[in-house]
């Protein structure tokens, strides 16, 4: 069942690998025997479905999650269940390539008004003149 993320991306099961572990909190009796936690690990260095550039901010913003590899790794522990834990996974990877797909806009450069550097030059002149006035007091004056 492969994962679609845009019209063009689309990440086949083979670049996807499901572990299942035992997770932590409350479960009751079944708490020590059933693998409900989901790690995900995705190889996204080594997928021919990602461009470059989106590979690049994918790594940016999946920060700890990327292993040296060049692999995601998603682990979900929310609910009991194994295949609501795998559902958020897979949501989970498919909106960080999503954000991954979108490019930065460019910064457009702007000046300052006049207006502004006017203010910020009096404020300046009027913080120098309160700054002035402190000093040594001349016991003649």
């Amino acid at each position: 069942m492969s994962l679609r993320i845009t019209d063009r991306i689309v990440l086949e099961d083979w670049e996807m690998t499901e572990h299942f572990v035992q997770s932590g909190g409350p479960g009751g009796q079944n708490v020590n025997k059933v693998a409900t936690a989901v790690e995900l690990r995705f190889e996204a260095a080594r997928s021919p479905n990602l461009p470059a550039a989106v590979k690049s901010r994918l790594r940016r913003l999946a920060g700890r999650r990327w292993t040296k590899e060049g692999a995601i790794v998603i682990q979900v522990a929310e609910t009991r269940h194994q295949p609501r834990n795998r559902e958020i996974a897979r949501a989970r990877l498919a909106d960080l390539v999503r954000k991954a797909t979108e490019a930065p806009k460019k910064r457009i450069p702007t000046r300052p008004t006049l207006g502004s550097k006017k203010r910020r030059l009096k404020a300046k002149k009027t913080r120098g003149d309160v700054k002035a006035m402190r000093g040594r007091v001349d016991p003649e004056g």
